[in-house]
């Protein structure tokens, strides 16, 4: 069954309306957007050449609050920037029932960007991070799940730790999205 989220089309708010709208982390996702570069000028031919079709709609799931958004919206910010490929934030605590219907191992999860086409069809979704910090996530998840062993908090620790070397400290992880969505992309 495809989903459809058209009712949610509009619903959102602009990206700049949401980077307006931070509070406590907007020093640091400013710091993330303004050092996006391309790193490859064919990456960035890919997303001008988006402008070419008028079929598809990106909604990004997302809260301020949450480290992830602050580290990865601003590259898919900036990715879809000049994509002709209209941009809209719904923020989490205001769309739960459609978070919901994007969980990622059980979990409320986010970032997660969707894409969809005029009729709000749900064609594609990346997030809530790039692939190789995911893996980390999803082998604790694999090898702890219960949540209420007595151990359990200590070694989410290790792993968000692990998830934050995985990331690294400059942009390179930014190139990986930039590579991720493109793929998403190509294949609708």
């Amino acid at each position: 069954m495809s989903m459809n989220l058209a009712h949610k089309l509009r619903t959102g708010v602009k990206p700049q309306q949401f980077i307006d709208s931070i509070d406590k982390n907007k020093e640091a996702f400013l710091d993330w957007y303004n050092r996006f570069e391309w790193e490859n000028e064919d990456d960035r031919e890919f997303f001008e050449s988006m402008n070419n079709r008028d079929d598809l709609r990106c909604l990004i799931l997302a809260a301020e609050w949450c480290g992830d958004v602050v580290r990865n919206v601003p590259v898919v910010f900036k990715a879809l920037e000049n994509s002709g490929i209209p941009v809209e934030v719904l923020v989490m605590e205001q769309h739960l029932e459609t978070m919901d219907q994007f969980l990622t191992m059980g979990g409320r999860a986010i970032p997660i960007v969707i894409f969809v086409d005029t009729g709000g069809f749900v064609l594609g979704q990346w997030g809530p991070r790039p692939q190789h910090v995911q893996a980390v996530m999803t082998q604790f998840k694999k090898e702890n799940p219960d949540r209420e062993a007595p151990d359990y908090n200590e070694k989410i620790q290790v792993a968000r730790a692990e998830m934050g070397r995985q990331y690294g400290e400059g942009t390179g992880y930014q190139t990986v999205i930039v590579k991720e969505l493109r793929e998403l992309l190509s294949t609708f």
